[in-house]
């Protein structure tokens, strides 16, 4: 498989775009996929992504959100209500906005695994 296809699908599907062509919608609603692209009728709903991209999002806003403010002193220091009160928004804002584009890109990916680099055509 070419890195330079990967790549190209996965940016594709991480912008909420069809992992085929780039130019038709992913997504019907917020994380609702649309069985078949409205540009290349390419069937996106043959790319169950399950539970992946909630493991990812929370792995994700874990690693990049919660473990570097752990190292802010106002964590320890302010009042835990105040601390809740300014990280909980903060967070939920995070998992909401990376949720969609980490589902996009498992479902990108999963097309890329699926199909033939040289002619962009699915494998049998």
């Amino acid at each position: 498989m070419q890195m330079r296809f990967m790549m190209r699908s996965f940016r594709r599907g991480w912008v909420g775009r069809c992992p085929a062509c780039g130019d038709g919608k992913l997504f019907g609603r917020y994380l609702k996929v649309d069985p078949v692209c409205g540009c290349c009728n390419h069937d996106n709903g043959r790319y169950p992504a399950d539970d992946a991209p909630p493991y990812f999002t929370i792995l994700l806003v874990g690693h990049l959100v919660i473990a570097p403010m752990l190292a802010f002193p106002f964590i320890w220091e302010w009042p835990a209500g105040l601390v809740l009160a300014i990280t909980l928004p903060t967070l939920l804002a995070a998992t909401l906005v990376l949720l969609p584009r980490v589902k996009g890109a498992v479902i990108a990916f999963q097309y890329a695994v699926a199909c033939d680099p040289d002619r962009g055509q699915e494998l049998p």
